[in-house]
């Protein structure tokens, strides 16, 4: 089964785009960030006509996540749980069911920017929330992972020019000790599981010729459970699709599980 990890930047603004990779790509389930819609102006109709099935958590004009996929989706739930009062759109749950039940966690993680500042104090406190829901999931030992546009370049290796990020809140060394303390519980970067050494990015900003000068970043991730990462076939970054008509930043992640 494959799974897919894609922020669309714009799901209205780059609908053609995410048509055309869903029929050409065929993803299972694809997990969307960034869809910038309201649930209700969602484009369900289009891509539920593929034979989809649609799940959204979304708010106007920012933020925003989905989950589209071939298979039944059940048990959805929507948004991280610690934080009654967050009424950003960043988080969806959802089981799929396959040879085994799978949990699917989607998340948009926050940018962070700038620091010092509320911004960046509500980006760790959502980490430490999330660290909490990977405990929970964990302790239940079945299959899940947690994917996403994690707004977190890992090391100096996951971007082009490390030194342009040293004071930006996608590679301060909190966020990257919040990342790794995630790591610590037991889950599995899936990428680099398979695929060591620099020059593998997700994510090319649309200024200064970035995507021409490969000056990118890896900030989509997918977190495999112990459970989920013993059923991994593959995991790879389809960074072609950044030189295509209308692209988004990002680029989908892929992940094939046996299931």
């Amino acid at each position: 089964m494959k799974f897919a990890t894609f922020n669309i930047n714009g799901v209205k603004a780059r609908i053609d785009t995410l048509l055309t990779w869903l029929k050409d790509d065929a993803p299972d389930v694809a997990i969307l960030q960034e869809i910038k819609s309201v649930d209700e102006a969602f484009p369900r109709d289009e891509i539920e006509a593929l034979g989809y099935q649609v799940e959204t958590h979304g708010q106007k004009s920012f933020n925003g996540v989905a989950l589209i996929s071939k298979l039944p989706l059940e048990d959805i739930t929507r948004g991280l749980p610690g934080d009654p009062e967050d009424e950003q759109a960043r988080y969806i749950e959802a089981t799929v069911i396959g040879k085994k039940a799978l949990r699917i966690c989607g998340l948009y993680l926050p940018n962070g920017n700038p620091v010092p500042g509320p911004k960046y104090d509500y980006k760790l406190a959502w980490m430490k929330r999330l660290q909490k829901r990977a405990e929970e999931l964990l302790a239940q030992e079945e299959p899940f992972f947690m994917a996403g546009d994690y707004n977190v370049i890992p090391q100096d290796e996951d971007a082009a020019k490390p030194e342009s990020w040293r004071e930006d809140a996608l590679a301060l060394p909190q966020s990257r000790e919040a990342f790794r303390q995630l790591l610590a519980l037991g889950l599995t970067e899936a990428f680099r599981v398979q695929t060591q050494g620099g020059g593998h990015y997700s994510f090319w900003d649309y200024q200064a010729g970035a995507w021409q000068r490969n000056n990118g970043i890896r900030i989509d991730h997918f977190l495999l459970s112990p459970e989920c990462a013993d059923l991994m076939v593959k995991c790879e970054i389809q960074a072609e699709l950044r030189g295509r008509e209308k692209p988004s930043d990002h680029v989908p992640v892929w992940l094939e599980l046996d299931l």
